[in-house]
């Protein structure tokens, strides 16, 4: 059945270190992994509701995606709700779920569960029995005993007819904001369904949570590691530096190119898109095109780091070797290699820089240019 869905992703996820829903998690940024399962799951119409400024933010990160657009949120939750429910087109009697964007791993069952349940009831959402014993605590001392019988862990999204959720919050006039859609609901005096939840379906709350939700992913998601390599040649002019592996190192000469001519970077680009089988540089950022005149060769790399991540991709290492006879690259290397990795946020040891010359064979011998070869491993999940 076909439904519309709602992803609040407005706030701030200052618990958590801040922009939580932009960071990445399992290779790709925790918003994405929501829209992905709506969409997948049947959402013929997404709206995402985001922070007023964050429009490119979140089309960068949905790249590839259709059916979907962005509303500017509220200060809080329940602001942000109806903004995402004014922007729907869908007619009153559709589903909506409306689902919280730091709860990324969402599962296509949870989903079919909550819009069944709309056939007997004004609203569904998942929830999960509490398990552990509750304490009452005051000044760090425990307190009392709470009762967990009847008491369940909440979670999103939840589902509600489209009329019945927005006649239940023109009804509001509780003197706070409600904390959630199904207190608005059953305030209005709507019955809400409680469906099995899923223990996966974890809020990324705290800095830890991620790390824990990397740990699930791991065990869930096949990967097959795919390895491409780059090569790229850009002759010497005159000039007082180059760039190469994105640091500028004084020289007598310089690379010649529509761009920075950062032949490192160049290459390396080129590795990550054929690793992903993305075409090369030139398909990209072509060289006839006067935007790209003198840009910065970093923006190449991130492009493809980017499109790796899309794919719910991760780039395991990278290996650069440019080939000269001068300028003399070691008095560089470990600074190309911590700009390599601050781009691609990997680990030092997962960048390797290194410099040979071919001993005054060949044109890079001569001295008429330099080259630059990458190798870069990536791994992917792998289709179910």
């Amino acid at each position: 059945m076909s439904f519309s869905g709602i992803i609040v992703a407005a706030g701030s996820g200052s618990r958590a270190g801040g922009d939580k829903q932009w960071r990445a998690l399992g290779g790709k940024p925790v918003l994405r992994w929501s829209a992905e399962a709506l969409l997948n799951a049947g959402a013929d119409e997404l709206v995402v509701v985001v922070a007023a400024g964050a429009e490119d933010r979140a089309a960068e990160t949905l790249a590839g995606l259709s059916n979907w657009r962005t509303v500017t949120g509220g200060g809080v939750r329940a602001a942000s709700v109806s903004a995402g429910l004014a922007a729907l087109t869908c007619c009153p009697d559709r589903p909506v779920l409306i689902h919280d964007a730091a709860r990324p791993l969402l599962d296509r069952a949870v989903i079919d569960r909550l819009i069944a349940a709309l056939d007997h009831a004004d609203g569904a959402l998942p929830a999960l029995p509490v398990a552990d014993s509750l304490r009452r605590g005051a000044d760090s001392l425990m307190a009392g005993v709470v009762e967990r019988d009847g008491l369940w862990r909440a979670q999103t999204p939840q589902a509600f007819r489209r009329d019945t959720i927005e006649a239940a919050y023109a009804a509001w006039t509780g003197t706070e904001a409600p904390t959630d859609e199904a207190a608005v609901v059953q305030g209005h005096g709507g019955r809400v369904a409680l469906v099995e939840g899923d223990p996966r379906l974890m809020k990324l709350t705290y800095p830890e949570d991620f790390a824990m939700a990397e740990a699930l992913l791991s065990q869930q998601t096949r990967y097959q590691t795919r390895i491409g390599s780059g090569y790229d040649v850009h002759r010497w002019g005159p000039g007082g530096s180059v760039w190469l592996c994105g640091i500028e190192v004084p020289h007598d000469q310089t690379l010649i190119g529509h761009s920075d001519a950062d032949a490192g970077l160049h290459a390396l680009t080129d590795a990550l898109l054929g690793a992903i089988a993305e075409g090369d540089i030139g398909d990209h950022f072509p060289p006839t095109d006067p935007k790209w005149k003198g840009a910065s060769s970093d923006l190449f790399l991130l492009h493809a780091a980017q499109l790796v991540a899309a794919r719910g991709g991760r780039i395991v290492n990278v290996d650069v070797t440019l080939i000269c006879e001068r300028p003399k690259v070691k008095p560089h290397r470990q600074a190309m290699r911590e700009r390599i990795a601050g781009l691609l946020a990997l680990p030092l040891d997962a960048v390797s820089v290194k410099a040979t010359t071919t001993e005054g064979l060949g044109f890079t011998g001569r001295g008429e240019g330099l080259a630059a070869q990458a190798v870069a491993t990536v791994e992917t999940p792998v289709s179910a």
